[in-house]
């Protein structure tokens, strides 16, 4: 495929400060040099203000986990007056319901078009095939790809990996952390939604086990999230909610992972998580739990370490064992290596390009 003759249209779910919203801006920004035009599409809530640094042509369309018939009808003719009035040629799609509207609509037909899937899924069998057979499929990691093939007997698929933009710095020093640090604390990091997925509880749970051993230690839970509530009453019940930091939604997690010991991802099911190569790119080790595409990223006992998803003992064996050990200054040769030989933004951006190029 010529890339200099295509107008690609990206079509997307209203994020939550999501790991799709980052790859979509990464392959806007890949790909602005290198083609006649890009259109985004997405629901209310998407970065607009990058895109707009970009110089890059937004459309707001409704929820697409939305089925209701009229939203039905509203996504689809208003996917059909872009596809039309920007003169699209290619539409890559990054959302299940995204890559139906295009099949529904026959917009392949006219199009070339590309998914790439973020997520392992085990329902709706016969409404995944329809939606992506006519696709050139990408999967953001292995068992994503394993995902498409063993559950939904898809073929073609091609892994790339997410990534993440290498640290700029310089580091910003946040006073909390600072103050932690220079008292001798050991400082540890969750960063992710607060919602059922990211597995906070389990968390919450292994800090009194951890402080039993190292009491000199600061956790702080950077993330917003509809479980916030819960989640600080369940630290009040464990009787550690003074070992907790909550920060909030940040924009600069790398700047705050630069300054912790340790970064603890505690999902009970990813795709390709973004966490422990943010966590990678400026050198700090992950404790992480064994699901789906984590263990693509994290190495036991080589750049990080891996336990059993809501197993709070275990995590905290890890975690006890990650700060005896002082992961971060002997691991760190494996982390920045990891970083860079398979989730830089560089790499993601040369397969990107290569898979496009390639399409007949």
């Amino acid at each position: 495929m010529d890339l200099a003759e295509q107008n690609i249209l990206f079509i997307a779910r209203a994020p939550i400060h999501g790991g799709t919203e980052n790859v979509v801006l990464q392959l806007c920004e890949t790909f602005k040099p290198l083609v006649n035009k890009i259109i985004v599409c997405a629901g209310k809530g998407f970065d607009k203000g990058a895109l707009k640094e970009m110089h890059i042509k937004f459309y707001e369309i409704p929820d697409l986990a939305d089925k209701s018939p009229k939203t039905v009808l509203d996504i689809s003719f208003k996917l059909r007056q872009i596809v039309k009035s920007e003169n699209i040629t290619v539409i890559h799609t990054h959302h299940r319901m995204a890559a139906f509207y295009v099949t529904l609509l026959g917009l392949y037909k006219k199009c070339v078009f590309i998914n790439t899937s973020h997520n392992t899924f085990y329902d709706k069998i016969k409404f995944t095939r329809f939606s992506y057979n006519h696709a050139h499929l990408i999967a953001c990691g292995e068992k994503v790809k394993e995902n498409l093939t063993n559950e939904y007997g898809l073929k073609d698929v091609t892994v790339i990996h997410n990534a993440v933009k290498p640290f700029s710095g310089p580091v910003v020093l946040e006073p909390s952390l600072k103050k932690w640090h220079d008292l001798g604390y050991y400082l540890i990091g969750n960063v992710g939604r607060l919602t059922e997925q990211k597995g906070i509880e389990y968390f919450i749970r292994s800090i009194p086990m951890v402080v039993n051993r190292h009491p000199k230690t600061k956790f702080f839970i950077v993330g917003s999230g509809e479980l916030e509530d819960d989640l600080k009453k369940l630290s009040i019940e464990q009787g550690i909610s003074e070992y907790i930091e909550w920060m909030g939604y940040r924009k600069d997690v790398q700047n705050l992972m630069s300054q912790f010991d340790l970064v603890v991802l505690s999902s009970l099911w990813e795709g390709l998580p973004l966490t422990p190569i943010e966590a990678f790119s400026v050198g700090t080790p992950v404790v992480a739990t064994n699901v789906d595409g984590t263990p693509e990223i994290v190495k036991d006992d080589y750049n990080g370490f891996l336990v059993r998803p809501k197993d709070d003992k275990g995590l905290a064996k890890k975690v006890v064992y990650a700060l005896d050990i002082n992961a971060k200054e002997k691991m760190s040769t494996a982390i920045l290596q990891t970083y860079k030989k398979e989730f830089s933004i560089k790499v993601l951006q040369q397969r990107y390009i290569s898979f496009y190029r390639n399409i007949n």
